[in-house]
């Protein structure tokens, strides 16, 4: 269903790719679900001829400097 993440300069990048039997509630609920629990957030959709989509999700890196 998902691939894996890939960072890509101060953002991290992750692809859905979701079959054609999703329902947009289905699919409402799971973009909903990420944003809120895992803080990506929607930077591209694409819905193919044949009904799949795909989702390209992306939230910042936060990168932590020591202060040791």
């Amino acid at each position: 269903m998902s691939t894996p993440t890939a960072s890509r300069g101060s953002y991290e990048f992750r692809v859905l790719t979701l079959p054609r039997t999703a329902s947009r509630g289905d699919v409402r609920q799971l973009l909903t679900d990420e944003a809120e629990y895992g803080r990506w957030e929607l930077a591209r959709s694409r819905l193919y001829i044949g009904g799949t989509r795909k989702i390209w999700l992306r939230r910042k890196v936060l990168r932590v400097t020591s202060t040791l």
